[in-house]
């Protein structure tokens, strides 16, 4: 059976991140794919398990084979997701969830057209200021940077097939996991789950 793939985007610091964290540690078979990056890690993170941490002239290499899905340049640095790696997991069966800006987004969904897509919004400007400040990961000139972009941002919310407002952290979270249950309850993927199942019902004859 051929895993889904599911495009979550969010303006940074709307809390996407740690949605999809409990999300993962709460639904089975479901994995984050891991992306590229030139930025320098972050303290407590992890290469290969946070992201995939490389210099530039590696990853220019890798665009030129076309070996990434979607990339892009985010506050001076690139970003991008691997092809392989995404179709690998979805051969396996494995439902697949893309972190990815809205630019990166479109550009997958021309290759995957039935990805369904997922926006998170912040339930208000002041909220999503003070998460960034919050969190002190960022400047406070990169914060002024990233919240200057957010309204450009957020207003691509109207490509996705969901959206969520990231208020209550529970009830986004139950939000998000009912997409992903209803996807595995379509016909195309009941089909595939229980083909033998559906087959044996409709081949047998009931007695009179």
């Amino acid at each position: 059976m051929t895993g889904s793939l599911f495009i979550i985007t969010a303006a940074s610091g709307t809390g996407k991140t740690s949605l999809v964290k409990q999300l993962l540690a709460t639904t089975n078979d479901l994995t984050v794919s891991v992306s590229h990056t030139t930025r320098a890690p972050r303290p407590g993170e992890i290469d290969g398990h946070h992201y995939h941490f490389t210099d530039v002239n590696k990853f220019v290499t890798a665009i030129g084979e076309g070996k990434f899905l979607e990339h892009a340049e985010v506050f001076g640095n690139y970003y991008g997701t691997s092809e392989q790696s995404v179709r690998a997991q979805l051969e396996a069966g494995v439902d697949v969830i893309l972190e990815i800006d809205w630019q990166g987004a479109l550009q997958v969904k021309k290759i995957f057209t039935d990805a369904t897509m997922i926006f998170i919004l912040p339930p208000s400007i002041a909220t999503l200021r003070q998460r960034l400040s919050t969190r002190a990961q960022d400047t406070l000139e990169v914060i002024e940077q990233r919240l200057a972009g957010a309204v450009t941002e957020m207003a691509q919310y109207v490509h996705f097939d969901f959206v969520i407002i990231n208020d209550n952290f529970e009830v986004a979270l139950t939000e998000l996991k009912s997409i992903i249950v209803a996807d595995r309850q379509t016909l195309k993927r009941q089909q595939q789950r229980y083909h033998r199942t559906i087959t044996n019902l409709l081949s047998t004859k009931v007695e009179e």
